[in-house]
């Protein structure tokens, strides 16, 4: 549907329109003669805009109205003659006037109005504050400035000539020349505005009277950013608001607008740029042009022959629309004669093209015949051209295929025009995404993915089924994917197109033909460059997308370079895919983790598999957070099934670390695929990862069977129980059988491993049901490295070791037995965890009598356990080192020794055994200390002669308790004799009388102290002691 409807609004006026504006309910009329009428606007019931005619304001002035406008801010409307004016209204803070957007907030804004006049030479610019009046500036000017227009509220645009523009800034009131970019060349132009020159055809009466006149300048603001546009021939040049080009290159029309004199014919209503073309300059569709039946006759035209309105579109610069005089199909709404005779429509002027100034509005158009005595009896029709309603011109573009465009256009919108705004961008900018994707844009395709949340499972969709599996979707449906509809094939635009060269005889025309069409449609219909060939299109035409590998047709031969680029595109494609699978699965995962489901819960989860294609088509585009916790696990599987995938075909090497993580992969879709690539190991990680334990074993049983040696058959898969948890322990030991019967040593290994903690009772139970070997190896296992100190496995080890020397002896087999019998013993000797009366209980009475004896002795019955050695076994030796180790624990004379010589000499009169002195002498001779001396030699016989018990005499007088009586004894005589002696000293006297004198110094001793010297009782003074002791010499 084109953006634009068209119908005649106001039939048969008498006077010359020179300028036309509408506001609110008003249409006003400027003409020539300087009168102004005023039109009432209304809708009927059937939709369509009536014209009431309500006044007309004669002789407003005596030039021609040839500009109106309507200022809101005061409520007055602007008429203008000879000259040009421009009107703003702006909101702006009082911060920073010249820039509102960026003062939001700084201060209470204000509704500014501004009116430049351009007048002879100069520009007058009125302003209104809120509806109060402002100061006048005036600035001078080199040319009087015939069209004025503002770019921003402090920026205006004039316009001296078609050529010579300048930019005025108010704040400075300063001007900036504006250069426009060269001519385009006359020749071999392949635009549009190459094939119309007849742009003065059809001119005549008083029409030409303008053609003496200089042509109006064309300029037009077309953005809230400031840019404007400038018309000059048939180039429309963009500028910024700055004076700088915009965008190189431009807007080609089909033709030059007819700008005679001051006539207006080109307009701007926001975001489509209008222009009146002249008869002959736009081609004629294919389907339009008669076909010549008659030989000789002139050939049919293949242009318009009347003038056209010609629509493009700001945003695309293409051609929208083509609107050809008479501007109506519908004859109920063709021009009325008023008088004798109708004009045709080639003899027609169309002029005055004038849009209000809102931002949605209708357009007004005027035609008037060309002859004056037609246009006398006729008068002007004004048109009015309706601009549909956003909503369908969008729906219009969409179908079309134009999604750029589309976001384009919904860009330049607020929600107000369009409430549904945003939903409406999402899902164009989703088929937006599909549509380049398919153009090999895989990259800006998967950003828009990332951004709009798009489902995975609609992504994916886009690729062959090696990456998407049953989720593949042909390329032709993927626009229906994304909730669209199909663009129009290149064979159903037929009537759209112009002649090719298979009708034309004139090849290289039909080639320049098709490509000025091309250049004209090209963002309404991108497929139909695709579909229109040319003469010099290549035969070997490289594709850029993926198609040929997702099933879709093809286009063009493909050779060898060919299919090396498509090779390449689809690696490529991938290589973005994984892009958009990265941002995806941390957030897919992130989100199921905040609902405490992780991937090791990935197997109790329900598979892929039991969701339909449609129902997960149908899961919504939302960001994870929003998404409930089944849709974002199908999400997840999605992700991690292609993830899989995509690496299997652009980075096979990695397959095997994403196999070891925990992931969400449908296992189903993956491992056949494996398989092919010989990718076991990887297959078995993702096996294990998945918890398919089962499937890996059955897997690696498989796999053995290219190996002979049987280490290396079963190595894998002991190696794969050893780590599986104990949860598996049922599986562990089903799959041990197979290992067990080909190496039973490495069968071991799975439960001896320090990798898991099995549950050792279990595992004992297990293989004592297949091998009481390893049952005993593997508790020996327990105790030596796990220190197992329970009596249950002791118990359990000592009653295997008795049963398989049982069975050696049963078989006759005395190595097995000796050496099973010796580890017995050992362990029965060794270990204090069993339980003895349980073992001993298990042991047969006429057999295994060092074991009982061991036993006995654990019991504490070692005069049992003895007689079981001197009497049974016979083994002194055995029965000595019993005594030495139960001694070593309890020292006691009248203890183990003692019994053991007290068996020897009192044996016991029920087994009949003999006496046994000799050893009972060694035993004394050799362990006398441990032996109590009375109690032993109690129990000699009495012909034994003492020179036999010699030694153990000795030694018995070398006890301590013998040696300590003597020592004793001697120190109580020696005390004895000190006494006495003492005694004999103590009864000894000396007298001193008056005459006794000292023998040292001679004199008498009277009362004064002295010193008595032995032996013989010498007497001096104390004094005269040392003296003394020195001259006798002691």
């Amino acid at each position: 549907m084109p953006p634009f409807s068209s119908q005649p609004l106001i039939h048969g006026f008498k006077e010359r329109v020179e300028s036309i504006t509408s506001y609110a309910d008003r249409l006003y009329l400027g003409t020539s003669t300087g009168n102004l009428h005023i039109y009432a606007l209304a809708k009927s019931n059937d939709g369509q805009l009536e014209a009431a005619f309500e006044d007309c304001k004669k002789g407003l002035g005596r030039r021609a109205i040839e500009q109106l406008g309507y200022i809101k801010d005061v409520n007055s409307l602007v008429a203008k003659g000879a000259l040009s004016f421009g009107v703003d209204t702006s909101i702006q803070y009082p911060n920073e006037p010249s820039d509102p957007a960026s003062n939001a907030g700084q201060g209470v804004p204000s509704v500014v109005t501004r009116l430049a006049v351009g007048c002879k030479r100069k520009i007058v610019i009125y302003t209104w504050k809120d509806g109060e009046a402002q100061e006048v500036k005036e600035l001078n000017l080199p040319h009087t400035p015939r069209a004025v227009v503002f770019s921003t509220s402090t920026t205006l645009v004039l316009s001296y000539t078609q050529a010579d523009h300048v930019l005025l800034k108010l704040p400075m009131m300063s001007t900036t020349e504006i250069a426009l970019p060269a001519p385009p060349p006359a020749q071999g132009s392949t635009g549009i505005g190459a094939m119309g020159m007849g742009a003065f055809s059809g001119l005549g009466g008083y029409m030409t009277l303008g053609l003496g006149a200089k042509a109006k300048p064309a300029v037009y603001k077309v953005s809230d950013d400031g840019e404007f546009v400038v018309l000059k021939d048939a180039l429309s040049t963009f500028f910024s608001s700055e004076g700088h080009i915009n965008r190189p290159g431009g807007l080609e029309w089909s033709g030059p607008p007819d700008e005679t004199g001051e006539s207006t014919l080109s307009s701007f209503v926001k975001p489509y740029m209008l222009s009146i073309i002249p008869p002959g300059s736009i081609p004629l569709p294919s389907s339009k042009i008669p076909a010549t039946t008659t030989p000789g006759a002139p050939a049919a035209p293949t242009t318009y022959q009347t003038p056209c309105i010609q629509i493009a579109s700001s945003l695309s610069l293409s051609t929208t629309q083509i609107v050809p005089y008479p501007f109506s199909d519908d004859p109920s709404n063709q021009p009325k004669p008023t008088g004798p005779t109708t004009s045709p429509p080639s003899t027609t002027s169309v002029r005055v093209l004038s849009a209000s100034p809102s931002a949605k509005s209708p357009l007004f158009v005027t035609s008037t015949p060309v002859d004056r005595t037609a246009a006398a009896a006729e008068g002007t029709t004004v048109w009015v051209l309706t601009m549909a309603d956003w909503g369908e011109q969008i729906d219009e573009l969409v179908d079309a295929g134009s999604y750029a465009n589309a976001l384009t256009l919904l860009d330049t919108l607020d929600t107000t025009a369009l409430p549904d705004k945003e939903q409406r961008k999402a899902h164009i900018r989703g088929l937006h995404a599909a549509s380049v994707f398919s153009e090999g844009k895989y990259m800006e395709a998967i950003k828009t993915f990332i951004d709009l949340d798009i489902n995975p499972a609609k992504v994916i969709a886009l690729y062959p089924e090696a990456i998407a599996g049953r989720l593949s979707v042909p390329r032709q449906k993927w626009i229906e994917l994304y909730g669209g509809k199909p663009p129009k094939s290149a064979s159903s635009d037929t009537d759209d197109k112009p002649p090719t060269a298979a009708g034309s005889t004139d090849g290289s025309t039909a080639n320049k033909i098709a490509g000025q069409l091309l250049a004209a449609v090209d963002a309404v219909v991108p497929a139909l460059g695709e579909a229109i060939p040319t003469l010099s299109s290549s035969k070997d035409d490289d594709t850029r997308s993926i198609k040929s590998t997702t099933g879709g047709p093809s286009t063009g031969s493909v050779g060898p370079k060919g299919r090396d680029k498509t090779k390449d595109d689809y690696q490529r494609s991938i290589e973005n895919l994984l892009v958009y699978l990265g941002d995806r699965r941390p957030k897919f995962s992130g989100a199921l983790q905040t609902f405490g489901i992780t991937p090791a819960k990935a197997p109790e989860m329900p598979s892929l598999s039991e969701t339909s294609v449609d129902e997960l088509f149908a899961l919504p585009n939302q960001p994870p957070p929003s998404l409930i916790p089944e849709q974002l696990l199908r999400y997840a599987q999605i992700v991690d099934t292609a993830l899989f995938k995509s690496y299997l075909v652009v980075r096979p090497s990695l397959v095997g670390s994403l196999c070891r993580l925990e992931n969400w992969c449908e296992v189903a879709e993956v491992e056949e695929v494996l398989k092919e690539r010989m990718k076991f190991s990887e297959l078995i990680d993702l096996y294990k990862t998945k918890k398919m334990h089962e499937k890996a074993l059955s897997l690696l049983k498989d796999l053995s069977e290219d190996e002979d040696d049987p280490r290396e058959k079963v190595d894998p898969m002991a190696l794969y129980l050893q780590r599986l948890n104990v949860q598996y322990l049922s599986l562990i030991f089903k799959w041990t059988n197979w290992v067990l019967e080909l190496c039973p040593e490495r069968g071991l290994q799975i439960f001896t491993s320090d990798e898991v903690d099995f549950p050792t009772k279990d595992v004992a139970t297990y293989l004592a049901g297949r091998d009481l070997n390893l049952c005993a190896r593997y508790v020996e296992y327990l105790m030596e490295e796990k220190h197992e100190e329970s009596a249950l496995f002791h118990n359990w080890l000592a009653e295997i070791y008795l049963d398989l020397t049982t069975a050696a002896m049963n078989r006759n087999d005395s190595t097995a037995q000796k050496e099973v019998y010796g580890r017995l013993l050992q362990f029965l000797d060794t270990s204090t965890h069993y339980e003895v009366d349980r073992v001993f209980a298990r042991l047969p009475s006429d057999r295994y009598f060092e074991a009982r004896a061991i036993l006995l002795g654990r019991l504490g019955k070692h005069e049992a356990a003895l007689d079981i050695y001197v009497n049974r076994l016979n083994d002194y030796s055995a029965a000595e080192n019993y005594c030495k180790r139960v001694y070593q624990a309890e020292p006691d004379p009248k203890g183990v020794f003692l019994i053991l010589l007290r068996i020897y000499l009192r044996p016991s009169s029920v087994g009949g055994q003999a006496t046994s002195l000799a050893q009972a002498l060694d035993l004394i001779s050799r362990h006398s200390p441990r032996l109590d001396s009375a109690e032993a030699l109690q129990l000699l016989p009495p012909l034994v002669n003492a020179s036999d018990v010699r030694n153990f005499l000795h030694e018995a007088l070398k006890t301590p308790k013998v040696d300590t009586r003597i020592a004793r004894e001697l120190w109580k005589a020696r005390e004895h004799q000190v006494d006495r002696k003492l005694m004999l000293l103590q009864s000894r006297r000396v007298k001193i009388s008056d005459t006794r004198i000292c023998p040292q110094c001679l004199k008498r001793l009277g009362n004064s102290v002295i010193a008595v010297h032995p032996p013989r009782g010498e007497v001096t003074h104390y004094q005269c002691r040392e003296a003394f002791v020195k001259r006798n010499g002691s």
